[in-house]
């Protein structure tokens, strides 16, 4: 019994990693460089927005180039474009650097390191998805640097796949918004974090992926004759600079003082904004009180600590303001096509409603969260924000929920799910991470293909089961 348990999982590894294998050629051979992918979808969805709602070209033109449109996401793009770069400057102060390759010291193998930033990934997206982005990019360098037969795409790979949970954790726009109200024509649906976030089901499927998914990372390695180890200049560190104070102007900015008053301002701020918080709404809102905001200021106060000076800080952010380019670049574009996916004709018909509705056609009260999962699933390839999703998706699948009699949590954690499930195959959030680890989209995407058929699975059996058992 023991000996055809042992061959079982030597036969499913040998079926994984060729799985595996199959998926990075094809994808290192087709799949495009990321701008060039928002290029294609772009003129996709044109295509087929002005033939699934009549409207005339110059119509649909006008709803990809406006301002509701190409530059609707100007606030976010540099949002996330301080995500990536606040998070590298931090990334690389001195302090930070020790405490990350003490964590990457419990790596002592392929498969240790894998499992070690596999899990340290989901837990910190699930706390904070941009913090999972950058956090998660970052340990993975390191393990790579102390585990050198790893191979990078991989473990970098690894690194991104723990994102897939953030729409189910504490950063999760879908449920926060729900947990306030959310108002339709007349009616308003409301369903607080215990009905969505901390609902047993969507714990369940949380927990399911976070121990099971380092395994399926594992199980992908490639042998040693497929294995791509790292480029040992994207893990050198650069010499520590050192700074000659001759003129007023390097004393003035060298200040210690002027270093510790900023300090001050930028960190009484936060203890207020977050003391604030508590007595609204008591402790246990913190969480939900991260935003990209609050969360982009605490990376740019911690870095300015960790780095002990106001001019070395400076450098560092100059040093990683390069891992934002792509983002500044695509962003527009994924704007444009979200202007485009939610354009309507005269009779308020646009591309993804018209894609939600006839998922929603073909569903009972059982089958309905795991087909809004999927159309959820479809509609992220194009409008790849969990907000935009939400205003895509929520005035049509919340009243049909309650039509059916589904509680508003269950079909909120639907489009939740489907939003994040297909970012695995969606360049657009992985930049960041690609950003600091110095690859492209189509190093790690093979592997991706993968985390995406796992998750999917996970996600459809759950809401089954969160529909006959709850």
């Amino acid at each position: 019994m023991v000996a055809f348990g042992f061959i079982l999982i030597r036969g499913v590894i040998y079926i994984m990693r060729a799985i595996s294998n199959f998926f990075v050629k094809i994808i290192n051979r087709w799949l495009p460089d990321p701008f060039l992918f928002a290029i294609i979808l772009t003129l996709v969805v044109f295509v087929a927005a002005i033939a699934v709602t009549g409207v005339s070209p110059l119509t649909m033109l006008s709803y990809w180039g406006s301002g509701s449109g190409f530059w609707g996401l100007l606030s976010f793009s540099m949002q996330m474009a301080l995500v990536v770069v606040l998070g590298s400057a931090l990334a690389s102060a001195r302090i930070c650097k020790s405490i990350l390759r003490k964590i990457a010291s419990l790596a002592n193998s392929n498969k240790s390191g894998i499992i070690i930033v596999t899990m340290a990934s989901v837990i910190c997206s699930w706390l904070n998805w941009g913090f999972g982005l950058i956090a998660g990019a970052m340990l993975a360098k390191e393990v790579a640097r102390r585990v050198p037969t790893l191979d990078y795409r991989l473990i970098i790979a690894s690194a991104y796949g723990g994102f897939v949970i953030w729409h189910a954790g504490l950063s999760g726009s879908i449920p926060l918004t729900l947990s306030g109200g959310y108002t339709i024509g007349d009616v308003t649906y409301q369903a607080g974090t215990g009905d969505t976030i901390f609902h047993p089901m969507n714990l369940l499927m949380v927990l399911v992926i976070l121990f099971v998914l380092p395994l399926v990372m594992c199980a992908m390695h490639p042998d040693k004759e497929h294995t791509v180890c790292v480029d040992p200049a994207l893990l050198k560190d650069e010499e520590e600079k050192t700074y000659e104070i001759k003129t007023p102007a390097d004393k003035l900015e060298h200040s210690r003082i002027l270093w510790g008053i900023t300090l001050v301002m930028g960190f009484a701020y936060i203890i207020y904004y977050f003391y604030g918080v508590v007595v609204e709404s008591g402790p246990a809102a913190i969480a939900s009180a991260l935003n990209l905001n609050i969360v982009n200021m605490l990376f740019l106060f911690l870095g300015l600590l960790a780095h002990g000076d106001l001019r070395r800080y400076v450098d560092a952010i100059g040093a990683a303001s390069t891992t934002a380019a792509g983002i500044l670049l695509q962003f527009p574009f994924y704007a444009g096509i979200m202007g485009m996916m939610v354009g309507t004709n005269e009779n308020g018909v646009s591309l993804a409603s018209a894609i939600s509705n006839g998922m929603m056609a073909i569903s009972t009260d059982i089958t309905f969260p795991m087909i809004t999962f999927l159309s959820a699933g479809i509609v992220n390839f194009f409008v790849p924000s969990g907000g935009g999703q939400w205003a895509v998706q929520g005035p049509i699948v919340m009243p049909a929920a309650e039509q059916m009699g589904i509680e508003p949590g269950r079909a909120a954690m639907a489009i939740a799910w489907g939003d994040q499930w297909t970012n695995m195959i969606q360049p657009f959030w992985a930049l960041p991470a690609l950003g600091v680890a110095g690859l492209s989209a189509k190093d790690i995407m093979g592997y991706l293909v993968i985390v995406t058929i796992f998750v999917g699975i996970v996600a459809c059996v759950g809401f089954w089961a969160w529909a006959m058992f709850f």
